[in-house]
């Protein structure tokens, strides 16, 4: 009864294209403008494969580094209606987005044994530029559904970085490096982490806070992402 009172007071609209909606999620167009990633994929980091018959195996990568993480996945490709989306959510400051892209998240996510949710931190000026950690607020989404605790003190960005977004692998890598620590180790020690990010593009911002998060002394680690970039 409650929810017809507010559906009738405040008409639920898709945080995309503004449009009515019957509930307070996507409408069901924008929703099937997703390309959502699904097998076959790399059993490890989560890379889409063009081959029909290429899934559960490791992805030439994968088989040659070996990465701090379980494995990765990522809701959907990093293009149309959930790139906008995210991009309305990131960087103009649309925050009411964080409950219909993290419930996204929460819906392709199989909570198997994870002790501890953790969002890649921003640095504080980054932060205090943004006003919010996108990260974050997925990550209390996703866990407040999945009943999970939620530690975002304990991995920290002591260093500024540059932007990734312009940048290729290699100077990604570099950009990256030494940026995070643990603040108190004993916090993750023995602990099953689901690492949260909103955009995977080469890897490697999670795979550092990875590195960090098992010389922490994490028994495991899985990577969620919301949107990937997929070159399929």
């Amino acid at each position: 009864m409650l929810t017809a009172f507010l559906n009738l007071l405040l008409p639920p609209i898709c945080p995309a294209c503004a449009e009515h909606t019957e509930n307070r999620g996507f409408c069901r167009k924008c929703h099937d403008g997703i390309r959502f990633i699904a097998s076959p994929l790399c059993a490890c980091c989560g890379v889409p494969f063009v081959s029909q018959q290429s899934s559960g195996h490791f992805c030439a990568r994968c088989i040659k580094e070996k990465m701090p993480f379980l494995k990765a996945r990522s809701i959907g490709a990093y293009e149309g209606v959930l790139l906008e989306a995210i991009h309305m959510f990131k960087y103009s400051g649309k925050t009411s987005l964080a409950k219909p892209l993290g419930k996204l998240m929460a819906d392709g996510f199989s909570n198997k044994g994870c002790d501890l949710v953790v969002p890649v931190p921003l640095h504080k000026t980054r932060l205090k530029e943004r006003g919010f950690n996108q990260s974050l607020f997925l990550a209390r989404e996703l866990a407040a559904i999945h009943n999970l605790p939620v530690d975002y003190i304990h991995l920290k960005r002591i260093r500024a970085t540059d932007p990734q977004i312009n940048l290729k692998e290699k100077e990604r890598v570099k950009n990256v490096r030494g940026a995070f620590a643990a603040a108190d180790g004993k916090v993750f020690i023995d602990k099953h982490i689901l690492l949260i990010d909103d955009v995977y593009t080469t890897g490697a911002t999670i795979r550092e806070c990875g590195r960090i998060l098992k010389r922490a002394g994490a028994k495991g680690i899985d990577v969620l992402t919301l949107a990937r970039v997929v070159n399929l």
